[in-house]
C-alpha cells in the first residue's frame, strides 16, 4: 500500500516530482508541495516504495469542484500527476497508485475520477486506457494577450 505524503521532506517526493516536471525549479516544487499539505481536504499525494525504501512512483490527486471536462458530477477527484521510475514500470505500480488515489477521492465524496494529458502524449493515453479511463473529449486551449 502506498504511503500518504505528510511532509515536504517525504523521502523521494521532490525527486519524483522533478523527474515528472523537470522544467520547474525545486523551489517551485517545494512551494506547491507545502500548499498541498496545508489543505489535506483538497489534495492527497501517495508514494510507493520498494522493500529497501527506494521511491518507485508517486501520484498526486486533487478535489475539483469547478467544471471538469467530460464529467457529470461535482466534486471530482482529479489525477494531477503520476510518475513511475523507468526501471519499475510495467509492474502494476501505476495501477496501485491510481487505486489509492481513487480510494481517497471516494472517501471525500467523489463519484467520478478524471485526468488529462497533452494531445501528443500517446504513452500517457495508453496508460490511462490501461487503467480504465475512457477518453471523453479533446480540447485545444487558446489565449490572447490583451497588453
Amino acid at each position: 500500500m502506498a504511503t500518504l505524503c505528510k511532509s515536504v521532506n517525504q523521502p523521494g517526493w521532490l525527486e519524483l516530482r522533478e523527474q515528472l516536471w523537470p522544467h520547474h525549479p525545486s523551489a517551485v516544487h517545494l512551494a506547491e508541495m507545502a500548499s498541498f499539505l496545508a489543505s489535506p481536504e483538497r489534495f492527497a499525494q501517495f508514494i510507493e516504495y520498494d522493500h529497501s525504501g527506494n521511491a518507485l512512483g508517486f501520484v498526486e490527486v486533487t478535489l475539483r469542484s469547478d467544471y471538469v471536462n467530460g464529467t457529470n458530477s461535482s466534486p471530482v477527484g482529479f489525477l494531477e500527476g503520476i510518475y513511475v521510475v523507468p526501471q519499475a514500470r510495467r509492474q502494476g505500480i501505476a495501477r496501485m497508485l491510481v487505486a489509492e488515489a481513487e480510494r481517497w477521492a471516494t472517501s471525500v465524496g467523489c463519484s467520478e475520477f478524471a485526468s488529462d494529458a497533452l494531445m501528443d502524449n500517446n504513452r500517457s493515453h495508453a496508460m490511462h486506457a490501461a487503467l480504465g479511463f475512457e477518453e471523453t473529449e479533446r480540447v485545444v486551449f487558446f489565449r490572447k494577450a490583451l497588453r
